[in-house]
């Protein structure tokens, strides 16, 4: 199945959904850390709709988080963009001109594939493989000095329990979370068929670490050196 075919598919199941009283709230970006594409045999970053169904807001940085009715769950550290505005191009000061805050955000995503053995066709059309969005609290752009200059440095930490799991910095994610989200503004402009961002979007642009399974029963936390934004500390159901 082509990438188009693929997106028309994720198209189909969108207008079900919104059909059904889903509604939708923003887009996740996936597979914009190239470190993990030869393990999926995925090349190429893809985009998937966030709804109110599947995001959930820790404004308090803690939160219980049910794995109920998600297949072969994985957890995704990320950074998520809230838009003042549609960005006018992919250019670095329009991106920053179109982004009214920044927050730190755990996407948790799932697969039906047996071994996560997906493709780009097969997680295009399962929207992004996307499951749920956990946002942390967002910060206003002007509480953050050199924020343009700050993303492609600072260093996430994922922990489990104590342990820590894996680590990766801002530029794993195609140089930069804000370089994710010029690529987004790029790739829905060669899809016509796709909705344009719109003032009020939430974009989550990525894991900045590899995707790792979790459980119920399990607590899982972050940590962020070199941003001002706090970590998540998730327990699972």
């Amino acid at each position: 199945m082509p990438a188009a075919q693929s997106y028309a598919a994720a198209r189909a199941l969108h207008e079900a959904r919104v059909r059904e009283g889903w509604r939708p709230l923003g887009r996740k970006i996936g597979f914009t850390n190239r470190s993990i594409w030869p393990r999926y045999e995925v090349y190429e970053p893809i985009w998937g709709t966030v709804y109110d169904r599947t995001l959930i807001h820790a404004p308090a940085g803690s939160c219980s988080v049910s794995l109920e009715g998600l297949i072969q769950p994985r957890i995704e550290p990320e950074i998520c963009f809230g838009l003042r505005a549609a960005p006018r191009s992919s250019r670095a000061a329009d991106l920053m001109a179109a982004i009214e805050w920044v927050a730190h955000s755990i996407e948790i995503v799932q697969c039906d594939q047996p071994g996560w053995k997906t493709s780009l066709e097969h997680s295009t059309a399962f929207n992004g493989l996307h499951g749920q969005l956990i946002l942390g609290p967002p910060l206003s752009l002007d509480k953050i000095e050199d924020l343009e200059q700050r993303l492609p440095r600072f260093e996430m930490v994922l922990r489990k329990g104590e342990a820590v799991i894996d680590r990766g910095r801002g530029e794993i994610v195609l140089g930069s979370p804000l370089s994710a989200l010029g690529h987004l503004v790029e790739l829905l402009a060669r899809q016509p068929e796709a909705a344009p961002l719109v003032p009020g979007e939430i974009v989550s642009t990525g894991t900045l670490t590899d995707a790792h399974p979790v459980a119920p029963g399990e607590l899982w936390s972050t940590e962020l050196v070199g941003l001002p934004l706090p970590g998540l500390r998730l327990r699972f159901t």
